[in-house]
């Protein structure tokens, strides 16, 4: 049986050391990286995304970062499209894909090997559904959902609207849940040899306690003149716009709430984004963790990942 390549993944939440990672492995290894994050794929808001500085990517080439404009959107079925031609161009210079993000999505769909079905989008449905929503509420829109696709609505919190949406127009067009679809995606098994790296953390306040950190740290390196300059742009419904440390400061930028608010709710909505990342990929059986906090610095992290994949190679020879 001919051998498959290789690819690694780097996984888990926001601000656990991903980006350090992932540049070691690529280093170590003869890697290159593709960007697993939904909000890096755009261009702008470079601070609020936290994308790789030209220091931190130490010369490793880096891709799909910043290649979308920020009102155009990106489905899953365009990332994993566009990720599977990386990673074709990757492996044809005898390298290693090192996928590096915190989107779980993104992620599964493309190691997972998702097929997508041809399910054209039906304006008229969704401008119904996204009537709806105004009038009705978001939450009403996922109750529907947990009626028609429970798989659907169990991994989508109803701030997701535009994939609640999705998945209600989905259902309507074929009269078959989204989670059904995606059952029957998955017959195809991947065509490379895959390890997924997770960092967590045993003490979940050490990891929010990174996140304020940073957070900080992004407010030192000119968060908030990039925010400035992203609203006066006038871009303020693209999808980018979305981005967590941006639409948080819309209401101090709006002269209605000091600085400090907004700052304190970044902080807040990110950890709650990481608990979700964190639920998210834990419920992965192919993830081998490395425990951040039990590790002392990054050196060890990268001690361990050695490990790790070395083990997996011997697995897989």
């Amino acid at each position: 049986m001919e051998k498959k390549p290789p690819v690694i993944a780097v996984c888990g939440a926001t601000a656990s050391g991903k980006t350090a990672l992932g540049v070691e492995i690529a280093q170590a290894y003869g890697g290159e990286v593709i960007s697993a994050d939904s909000m890096q794929i755009y261009e702008g808001l470079d601070i609020a995304t936290a994308k790789p500085t030209a220091d931190e990517m130490q010369g490793i080439p880096h891709h799909l970062i910043s290649v979308l404009p920020p009102d155009e959107a990106c489905s899953v079925a365009m990332y994993v499209e566009m990720a599977r031609a990386k990673i074709a161009e990757i492996h044809a210079k005898g390298k290693i894909p090192v996928i590096v993000g915190g989107t779980g999505l993104y992620l599964d769909s493309l190691l997972d090997n998702i097929q997508f079905p041809d399910i054209p989008s039906a304006p008229e449905i969704r401008a119904r559904l996204e009537r709806e929503s105004e009038t009705l509420g978001r939450t009403a829109l996922r109750e529907r959902l947990v009626q028609c696709d429970p798989e659907s609505a169990a991994r989508l919190h109803e701030n997701n609207l535009r994939r609640i949406i999705r998945a209600l127009e989905v259902y309507e067009l074929t009269g078959i849940p989204l989670s059904e679809h995606a059952r029957r995606s998955r017959a195809v098994p991947a065509p490379w040899e895959i390890l997924r790296i997770g960092i967590g953390f045993a003490d979940r306040e050490k990891q929010y306690d990174r996140i304020r950190k940073r957070v900080d740290l992004m407010l030192d390196t000119g968060l908030l003149e990039e925010v400035r300059a992203e609203y006066d742009s006038g871009r303020r419904r693209t999808t980018a716009a979305m981005a967590i440390g941006y639409k948080e400061l819309l209401p101090w930028l709006a002269g209605e709430e000091p600085l400090a608010d907004g700052v304190a709710r970044i902080k807040q909505e990110t950890c709650r984004y990481a608990k979700r990342q964190g639920t998210w990929f834990r419920r992965n059986a192919d993830i081998r963790w490395i425990v951040r906090d039990k590790i002392c610095g990054n050196c060890g992290i990268f001690e361990n990942c050695q490990k790790i994949i070395a083990k997996w190679q011997q697995d897989v020879v």
